[in-house]
C-alpha cells in the first residue's frame, strides 16, 4: 500500500473540510513577504492583513470563489464552530487576484486562543459571474454545504497555513 504524501491529506483538510480533489489552477497567497505554504506556522500578528491572493487561469471570462475557513474553531480538541469563515470572495477573473473581485464577507484576522488552528483556503470555479452570495453567518459554515448550494463543485485548488496564539509554542505533528 503507498503511503499518500498529499499535504492536505496529511494535515486532515481533505476529510475535515474538502473531499479528495484535483488541483487545477494556481493559487499563491502570501502574508507580505511570506508565501502560505501547506502546513506554514504563522503567529496572530503575521496574518493581521489581508494576504495578496494570485489566481492563474487562462481564460478572463472564467471566475472563482475563495473562501479561507478555520475549521478547528474554537479550539482543535472541541471544534464545535466548524468551519469558522474568516473570508468570502466571489467573481474574480482569473489570472488575476482576490482584489479584483467581489469581497462579499471582509477579511477577519485568525486570532486562534487554543491550540494551533488549520486556516484553510479553497478556491472553487464559479458557473459564472454574480451566481454566488453571503451566507447569513459565519460559524458552523460548511465548505461542502456552500460548494453544493451554488454548483461549486469540486475545489480547484486549496491550501492551508497553522496559527497559534502569539505565546504558543511547538507545531501541530503530522500523522506518520
Amino acid at each position: 500500500m503507498q503511503e499518500d504524501t498529499d499535504p492536505l491529506v496529511l494535515g486532515r483538510v481533505v476529510g475535515d473540510v474538502v473531499n479528495r480533489f484535483v488541483r487545477s489552477i494556481s493559487l499563491k497567497v502570501s502574508y507580505g513577504s511570506r508565501d502560505v505554504t501547506n502546513g506554514r506556522e504563522f503567529k496572530p500578528s503575521q496574518v493581521v492583513n489581508q494576504p495578496r491572493v494570485e489566481i492563474g487561469g487562462n481564460d478572463l471570462r472564467t471566475f472563482y470563489t475563495l473562501v479561507l475557513v478555520d475549521p478547528d474553531a474554537p479550539s482543535p480538541s472541541n471544534p464545535n464552530l466548524r468551519e469558522y469563515l474568516h473570508w468570502l470572495v466571489t467573481d474574480i477573473p482569473a489570472t488575476t487576484g482576490a482584489s479584483f473581485g467581489q469581497e462579499l464577507l471582509c477579511y477577519e484576522s485568525p486570532r486562534p486562543s487554543m491550540g494551533i488552528h488549520r486556516f484553510v483556503f479553497i478556491l472553487f470555479q464559479q458557473l459564472g459571474r454574480q451566481t454566488v452570495y453571503t451566507p447569513g453567518w459565519r460559524q458552523n459554515f460548511s465548505s461542502r454545504e456552500f460548494a453544493a448550494l451554488y454548483n461549486l463543485g469540486s475545489p480547484v485548488a486549496a491550501m492551508y497555513f497553522n496559527c497559534q496564539r502569539e505565546q504558543g509554542s511547538g507545531g501541530r505533528r503530522m500523522p506518520l
